[in-house]
């Protein structure tokens, strides 16, 4: 049976939630291998909201196992709250439940003062952060002066740890004009939160291993969406890691073998949180009707999306990059009673056609899209679990849609509802 990547095939805000809810009934490890808790995740279960944000959403499923991998940058204040939480919705958390990789980087209060001091200047171009220190936790990661949660269980160590991210971020701190960092009382702190972390503590990659070797089966969950791959999607207005399902494996610690089955997650539409280039938003009533029927509204700010017409063209572009083997569909239901319906095929630059998204950001901006029309359907979609509770022209959209991004439909989630699915594929029977 093959282990399953889940990854968001646009930019964010798919539904992978739900998805890795659902497909997690059919797994025995749940890991969670980058990003931060600017990732939201909204599951309803049996008419109770769950919002998650470090956590892997495996957790609200009982005798399973959740992994935060290495890959992952974890504040760990958050982490509590977050724990405590989901505790009083009556959600057992234990280390037997939860495990962290001991190589997983820490975010730090002076983390998030950073990335909105950064975000604040009235100089510089936003990226549309969310202001949690995600960034420059990842940066401190490749410049060697994070601090792991392995860290916490040594003082001696912490305190080298501690002075040298200090040398580092005072210095930036001076530039901007913020106060230098309180260096007795983070050290203070991070040796208070210690014991509520390191119980969860684990060499992951060993875990892992173990749990493949005797046939267990593993289901990675990734955060945000392909087209804020730190390399491959709109830069600068990405997120600060790689979000294709190759960072599965170096973000858990399992070899690119233990890689599986790759599902992609797709809304029937498009959306975007914060700034950058869309080349299909819609600024009307149409692009606002989609936003209300959607609930398009950040889990994790709160801030309204951007909404648009589907993008094959940049869906069938992220399902190359990284290796999609089948879509599962979301918020079919959202599109009910729309006349008709558009889909992005390709993009006009300059007089020239073009059948993917250049990389240059000045030519991003200029591309206008090609259209082609689409019947909708006024009968509703909402609640269906199988091909016959479709509308013959909502299945007809599903099928052109595969054939414009060239991959498979595996799986159509038609509301928020865990059972409100229907399966094309199971991604663990390969």
């Amino acid at each position: 049976m093959a282990n399953v990547v889940v990854v968001g095939a646009q930019w964010g805000d798919e539904g992978k939630g739900k998805i890795v809810d659902w497909l997690s009934e059919r797994a025995d490890v749940i890991a969670r291998f980058q990003g931060g808790h600017n990732a939201g995740h909204t599951l309803v279960i049996d008419g109770t909201v769950y919002k998650l944000h470090a956590l892997p959403s495996g957790v609200v499923r009982r005798g399973k196992l959740s992994i935060i991998g290495n890959g992952v940058v974890l504040d760990p204040w958050h982490l509590k709250r977050e724990i405590e939480g989901i505790r009083e919705q009556g959600v057992e958390i234990t280390p037997e439940t939860l495990m962290i990789a001991e190589n997983t980087p820490l975010i730090l209060p002076f983390h998030g003062e950073l990335d909105r001091a950064r975000e604040e200047q009235a100089t510089v171009a936003k990226i549309g952060t969310t202001g949690r220190g995600i960034g420059p936790a990842y940066e401190d990661k490749v410049g060697r002066r994070v601090i792991r949660v392995a860290d916490l269980a040594d003082e001696a160590t912490l305190v080298a740890r501690v002075d040298r991210a200090l040398v580092h971020h005072n210095a930036l701190r001076s530039g901007l004009g913020l106060d230098p960092i309180d260096r007795d009382a983070l050290i203070a702190d991070l040796l208070a939160i210690a014991p509520e972390i390191l119980p969860y503590a684990a060499p992951v990659w060993k875990v892992l291993a173990e749990k493949r070797r005797s046939g267990k089966r593993i289901l990675f969950e990734g955060a945000q969406g392909a087209l804020l791959d730190i390399d491959f999607g709109t830069y600068p207005f990405v997120t600060s890691s790689n979000v294709m399902a190759g960072q599965a494996a170096t973000g858990t610690g399992m070899g690119p073998d233990a890689v599986g089955y790759t599902l992609g997650i797709v809304k029937a539409y498009t959306t975007r949180v914060g700034e950058g280039p869309f080349p299909t938003e819609l600024k009307d009533e149409v692009g606002e009707r989609l936003g209300e029927r959607g609930n398009e509204f950040g889990t994790s700010t709160g801030r309204k999306r951007r909404c648009g017409w589907f993008d094959a063209c940049l869906v069938r572009q992220t399902c190359t990059i990284s290796g999609i083997n089948g879509i599962s569909l979301t918020k079919l239901d959202v599109l009910d009673g729309f006349e008709t319906l558009k889909i992005c095929t390709g993009y006009e630059l300059d007089g020239e056609r073009l059948d993917y998204l250049p990389t240059a950001s000045d030519k991003q901006t200029r591309c206008v899209p090609v259209y082609e029309e689409m019947p909708g359907w006024s009968e509703s979609t909402a609640g269906a679990r199988s091909w016959a509770d479709l509308p013959a022209e909502a299945i007809k959209y599903v099928r052109r849609l595969e054939e414009l991004i060239g991959c498979p439909v595996a799986m159509v989630s038609t509301s928020p509802e865990r059972e409100d699915t229907i399966l094309v594929k199971d991604p663990f029977a390969d």
